[in-house]
């Protein structure tokens, strides 16, 4: 089984006043992983990132932070409005990759998982067990979900693919941003920017400057933080560019491709 994992800033342009999907990098990246299942049948789940689409509504209405009982009927809105945003993303994805005839189904993290204090602690996978069973493709992606704590909070997509890895025990992790890997700051703003092709540890953590947006999810660090975590557990994750042309292709293929290793050791 692979988890593969695609950035919101590949799928959409983040910076965009209003949301926007590429399309140009959504219908090739429908292509490459339906090339990949032609060479070679093999379990997929697909978890995207929620862009331009999520963040703004969550940002606007601080989902996930405290508030006051009074604020409950707008928080609720927030929500409403954050978790329809996110759907209409991953139908915009979905409906790209059913063209290519990959057999995809959603599973909204918010119809079946739970949070105590923004960390995952419930959410029956039974279902992507099922799917996969029959030949399907699960795809999932950032969303809102009810906390424990803090009522409602955001999740994101690279906390949930530490939730499924730990669960379900994957060969591979795969997560396609718009980098090469990791670097100690911004390759696309510091031409000085120094390349990591692998992270085994936090103390690692301390050269990093930030090398993408900080978003409402957590950004790069966040993102290494998860898969740490799985490094600890023996699985190892690799982040790639998926802005480059077979990427994916090559990663689902077990064929070389530049990218930063994070793994234990």
């Amino acid at each position: 089984m692979i988890i593969l994992k695609i950035g919101g800033s590949i799928l959409t342009n983040k910076d965009a006043a209003e949301s926007e999907i590429d399309e140009k990098n959504l219908s090739r990246i429908a292509k490459e992983i339906k090339s990949s299942l032609d060479n070679d049948s093999k379990e997929i789940i697909i978890v995207h990132g929620a862009g331009s689409f999520g963040h703004p509504p969550a940002k606007e209405y601080k989902i996930g932070e405290p508030f006051d009982k009074d604020e409950y009927p707008q928080k609720r809105i927030g929500f409403s409005k954050t978790q329809n945003a996110v759907k209409r993303l991953n139908m915009l994805i979905c409906d790209e990759f059913i063209k290519e005839d990959l057999p995809v189904v959603a599973v909204p993290a918010s119809s079946f998982m739970v949070a105590t204090n923004k960390r995952i602690t419930e959410g029956d996978l039974d279902s992507f067990k099922r799917y996969l069973n029959k030949g399907f493709i699960p795809v999932i992606y950032g969303d809102v979900v009810l906390d424990n704590d803090l009522e409602i909070c955001v999740i994101s997509g690279d906390q949930i693919i530490q939730y499924l890895a730990k669960n379900l025990n994957p060969d591979k992790v795969i997560l396609g941003t718009d980098v090469d890997g990791v670097y100690n700051k911004n390759p696309k703003t510091h031409d000085d920017a120094v390349f990591f092709d692998k992270f085994s540890s936090l103390e690692d953590l301390d050269t990093l400057e930030g090398t993408t947006n900080i978003d409402v999810t957590g950004g790069m660090v966040g993102k290494i933080k998860e898969l740490l975590y799985l490094a600890d557990l023996g699985i190892e994750s690799k982040i790639i560019n998926a802005e480059i042309e077979n990427n994916i292709f090559k990663a689902l293929n077990n064929d070389q491709v530049k990218g930063t290793v994070i793994s234990r050791g």
